[in-house]
Order: C-alpha cells, then structure tokens, then sequence
C-alpha cells in the first residue's frame, strides 16, 4: 500500500509499505477513506522534534472496516468508523473516568501511520465508533475532524469550563482553536473571542460562533481581553498552541478563578510557580480524550448541527502530501485533508 513517511524534517515522501495485517485478535483493519495533516505534524517537520526517520506519519483517520480479529464485537466488515488518536480499550478505570487517552493499554496510533490507505487499528473495540450508516462524501471531512481537532478543541472548551454566561477566549487560529470557537458555542458561551490575525482564519472563527476578533498578541493581547471583560480576564481560556507565549498569554487573560483548558502539544513551556500561586487560575488539559466525545458529535455531524470539515480548506491526494505538508507549514492552509 501507499503511505507517507518522514526521513528527515521537511523530507515527506509517499512509498509502498507493507499492507496491515491483524496482529492480535483485539485488532481491526481498515481502509481509509480520508485522512490528513495534523499541526503537531508539524513538529517534526520543522525540526522541533526529533525525526528517527523513515517514520510513518499520521494520526487522524475515517475509513470502512476490511476485516476484525476474533474477540472485536462492536464494529464489523463494511461499516464507515472513526477512531481517536491514541487507542484505548474504553473499559480501564481511567477510561471509564472519561480519559481515554490516557488509558493503562493505550497505544499511540501515530505510530501506525495513518496517513496511508490502510490501518491497522488496535483495540478496535475500544478505539473505533461506526457512523450509522455509510456516510455521503460531503459529511466525510467533518467525521474526520471528528478524530483529533474537533475533539481536541472540544475538550479545550470543557476544560476551560465553557458553558452559558460565559465569556471565552481562545488563543490560537489554527484547526484546533477555530473548532474550540464552535465547541464553546455548542456548549452555550454568551462570548466568544478567537485571538487571530489572519483573515481567512477570522471569517471561519465568525461562521463558528465568534463574537469578538483580537487581533494582538502577548502583552497586548491580554490587555484587549481585559478591555473586553471590564479588566477581570475571561472567564474561560482554551490555549490551543503549545509555546511559552500563548501559554502565558492564556493564563493572563483568565480572571480569578477562571479556568484555562490547554491543548496544545507543549514545547518549551515553563511556569512561574508564583506567579501561578496568585492568580488563581485553574489548568487543565492534555491530550485529549477523543472517544469519550465521538458518539456525541458524530451525532452533531450526522444531524447537520455542527460543520467542523470547513477547518479543511485545502484537498489533495494522498500522493501529493509533501505540499500538503509544504502548505500548512507556509500557513497557506489551516488544514490539509488527504484522499485516499
């Protein structure tokens, strides 16, 4: 089968790989019908993270079951599923406690490489929800947001305590803070600021639910968020990046009591204890717990509530994924979709 592979940062290239076989009877094995490029991707690519290359790449993924080990029950040949980033059996203690991702038999499912035509899928009962049917082409990009960005700008806003009467900020305009834009909304915030100075990215956070556009950053942009709120800070901040500036950013511009939700992968990031000791914020975050959240919101999607696939403004095959990788590193596209 075809699949991308990383040898080194910016060297993406698409190569046969041997074909995915069930290896223990928990393991299903699908074809995909999407998949795509994530920003932590985006790491290695940079070289902000090491790359023991040839690597496969990716982690997001929506496709029809080819085939089922002996012991999978809930998901069988022909059915259209979606599955999260890391693999969970969805019965440990942890899981049951609603966090998936960190469950004690998880597996990462990057490191299978979903950016390919097949996957193998472990702990397929725990990891894959099927859709109730098939779904139509136009629904796919948004199941497959469904599998990391929406979940994970999803938690975001449940971290961050997003709800009615709230005011919200999100810092960050890339995938995952435009859909933590629609999840606050979803979740009945009164406002919701999306910290942006780019435009294609403001008009999609406004479609999402937006309020207020902020365009300044740092410093600055806490200021404006004060401004906003009458000098208290949000109530409700998703950080949605993962550097010393946006983290610290996100924490200034959260009132007293307030509630920070922290998504993004963390690089560098280092905290004032004593600053954070006298402001009286509350963190939360990490990986997200994606399936605890698809049968939800494969719901929103099937229903039409919600359209999280906008997030994909660029499309190509799966052969061209190089610039795919090429665009959302140069920012030409918030998020690129691969078709299988």
């Amino acid at each position: 089968m075809r699949g991308v592979m990383m040898h080194a940062p910016g060297d993406i290239r698409v190569e046969q790989r041997a074909d995915p076989e069930i290896v223990a009877p928990t393991d299903a094995v699908i074809r995909l019908s999407a998949t795509c490029v994530c920003g932590s991707d985006l790491w290695p690519y940079r070289g902000i993270e090491p790359v023991e290359g040839p690597s496969p790449m990716g982690h997001e993924y929506v496709g029809v079951v080819e085939e089922t080990g002996s012991e999978v029950t809930s998901v069988r040949p022909g059915q259209f599923v979606i599955g999260s980033f890391f693999a969970s059996d969805n019965t440990c203690e942890i899981c049951r406690s609603g966090y998936q991702s960190s469950c004690v038999r998880r597996e990462l499912m990057g490191l299978y490489g979903a950016q390919a035509e097949r996957l193998r899928v472990p702990l397929a009962d725990g990891t894959l929800v099927a859709t109730p049917e098939v779904p139509p082409d136009d629904l796919v990009p948004a199941y497959l947001a469904a599998s990391d960005v929406l979940g994970t700008g999803w938690f975001g806003a449940l971290a961050a305590q997003a709800g009615p009467g709230k005011t919200v900020a999100v810092v960050g305009d890339g995938a995952v803070g435009l859909l933590a834009v629609l999840a606050a909304r979803q979740l009945g915030a009164e406002r919701v600021v999306a910290m942006s100075r780019h435009e294609p990215r403001q008009k999609l956070a406004l479609e999402f639910g937006a309020t207020d556009i902020v365009t300044e950053r740092g410093d600055e942009g806490v200021e404006r968020i004060k401004e906003l709120t009458g000098g208290l800070g949000a109530h409700s901040v998703v950080e949605a990046v993962g550097t010393q500036e946006s983290m610290l950013q996100a924490i200034r511009s959260t009132r007293p009591g307030g509630h920070v939700g922290y998504v993004g992968v963390a690089h560098g990031v280092a905290l004032d204890g004593q600053e954070l000791f006298f402001s009286h914020v509350h963190l939360h975050g990490g990986p997200a717990p994606v399936r605890a959240y698809l049968p939800e919101l494969i719901g929103l999607i099937r229903n039409r509530t919600i359209d999280p696939g906008k997030v994909f403004d660029l499309t190509l095959p799966l052969d061209e994924a190089a610039e795919a990788y090429r665009a959302m590193d140069e920012r030409r596209a918030i998020k690129a979709l691969l078709r299988v």
